[in-house]
């Protein structure tokens, strides 16, 4: 992939991000949540695999 679009991407992604704090806070903050749920569910599960491993 160009760097071009990679940086066109990523800025454009980065504007997403800052329109939907600014103008959908309530959404903003839900979303981020469920992404930090998901986040700690999978170390988690990876700290349960590793015990089970060592036990």
């Amino acid at each position: 992939m160009p760097v071009f679009v990679k940086k066109l991407l990523a800025w454009g992604s980065v504007a997403f991000l800052i329109y939907f704090m600014a103008f959908r806070p309530d959404g903003a903050a839900q979303m981020f949540k469920a992404v930090g749920a998901g986040l700690m569910a999978m170390a988690q599960g990876m700290g349960d695999f590793l015990t089970s491993l060592m036990t």
